[in-house]
Parts: C-alpha cells; structure tokens; sequence
C-alpha cells in the first residue's frame, strides 16, 4: 500500500522561500491617442532621483488586496479621472535590475482614447500627451514597453476595429488611412488600404461630406455599432 506524500503548509512554505516573497509587483498603463495626424501617449514626468527630467508611463505598485486588473484601472482613474475605459493586458516585464529601488515586476497594459472626447481631470501639472516618435528615452524600461504595446497593437489593427477609438464620430477614409499609418510607421497605397477595410464591413456611410477642407470633400463615415 502506498502512503500518502508529505505535504507541507503554506506558511511552512513562505519560510523556506523568504527572499521570494519580497519581490514587488506593478502595472504600468500605455494610454494611447491621437492628435495632430501623430499616435501620442499619455506620460508624466518620472518623481524618482535617478530619473530625473525623464518621462515615464502611468504605474503604480499592486496594493497588497488588489486583483492586476483593478491596479491598472485604479492607476488610470487617479491620474486621470478616466473610468470605464477599456485597458489590455499585454506583457510581463521582469528584468532584474529594471527598478532601482529593488526586483519589481510589471505588467503592462494599453488601452486607446479619444483625446479630443474624453475630459482629463489631470491633477499633476506634467501629465501630458506626447507624440510616440518623439520619446527617445524614457525612465525604467518604459520605451521597452511602449514598444512592446505598439507592436500588439500593430499586429491587430486589421484584424479588430480598435483604431476607431482615437477618432470622432465621423472621420474620412483619408483620416483613416493617415491614422493606420501613424500607428504602422509606414505608408499605405490608397486603394489597397481602402480594399481590407471594405471587406471588413466596419463602416457605414453617413452620407455626409466634409466640411471645410482644403481638398476634394471626401463621405464621412462612422463605426457600425456590431464593430465597436
């Protein structure tokens, strides 16, 4: 007859293993908009000495009774005043040396806002938006995961109706495409582009024109409601 393994408790556990229960946790929060035909993300300046002067993202260390998806929402929500914004997990980021106060893990998430719509309630005077391409260098390892974000995003634009986020209501196939080409970094033949976003039945025409344009007037369209 076989006998029962031996099983030890949890606080027998956490005893053997001290040092591995002092490891900290964070979430960090790449808020992505647009503006000035540019992809821009939400920073602030960094409050940490070996930072100085350096923009960083939206974090926060995890709270010892938080879930990770309440952390980040939280985040958000006291920077920001933004609830009710949908945010995306992407990413573990766990380099020994990434914080110098001491081992911090963070998990990164992105979520896509219409600046133009959504009103800050920004409480700290450097909390600005800043055009992704200009961020050379940011405090921790935040362009790593600004990058990271972005290639997620990237691999999904036409796949998922996300970019719709950053643009108003009614928006124009050449507000589209300049958009898509901000997020990919690259640009797109018109007719081609025009091509995949048809087959994806997203858009309904409003039968609108625009308005005021140094151009030839092109038809405003907006999301059908099933896309969003």
């Amino acid at each position: 007859m076989n006998s029962s393994p031996s099983l030890k408790s949890a606080a027998v556990e956490k005893q053997s293993h001290q040092s591995y229960f002092k490891i900290g946790l964070s979430v960090d929060c790449v808020i992505l908009g647009y503006a000035n035909k540019e992809l821009q993300v939400l920073v602030i300046k960094s409050d940490l000495k070996e930072f100085a002067g350096q923009w960083s993202l939206l974090g926060d260390l995890v709270r010892p009774e938080e879930d990770l998806d309440n952390a980040s929402y939280r985040v958000l929500e006291e920077r920001t005043g933004l609830k009710n914004v949908y945010l995306e997990q992407v990413h573990a980021f766990g380099t020994r040396d990434r914080h110098p106060s001491g081992r911090v893990i963070t998990i990164a998430y992105y979520s896509l806002i219409d600046i133009q719509n959504h009103k800050m309630q920004v409480n700290e005077h450097e909390l600005t938006w800043k055009p992704v391409r200009t961020l050379k260098k940011m405090a921790f390892d935040h362009r790593k995961i600004l990058d990271t974000c972005l290639l997620r995003l990237s691999e999904q634009v036409f796949d998922k109706p996300l970019l719709f986020n950053l643009l108003p209501v009614k928006f124009a196939l050449r507000d589209l495409q300049e958009l898509y080409e901000s997020v990919l970094g690259e640009t797109l033949d018109r007719r081609n582009f025009r091509k995949k976003i048809a087959v994806k039945h997203w858009l309904r025409d409003t039968g609108d024109m625009e308005k005021s344009v140094v151009h030839r007037p092109g038809r405003l369209y907006t999301v059908k409601a099933a896309s969003k």
